[in-house]
């Protein structure tokens, strides 16, 4: 059964990082957040695992209530 990997394991992480910027550049804010939520669920699908994908909701979510101005990191 596989689990969540919170290790660094992306290869061209700062490629990456700039592709994905790219891909919101002119966007609205609202565009934006729509393409995020697309994105989430088109990986999401790719990983299909309900127990990794839950795992990783709250690895995301963890801190983040404490935090109501969006600082956690």
């Amino acid at each position: 059964m596989p689990t969540l990997n919170t290790e660094p394991n992306l290869g061209a992480s700062d490629e990456f990082y700039d592709e994905l910027i790219a891909t919101h550049r002119g966007l609205t804010d609202a565009q934006s957040a729509l393409v995020n939520a697309r994105l989430i669920l088109l990986l999401a699908n790719h990983i299909g695992d309900s127990e990794v994908l839950r795992a990783a909701m709250a690895a995301a979510r963890e801190d983040v209530a404490s935090h109501p101005d969006g600082s956690a990191t």
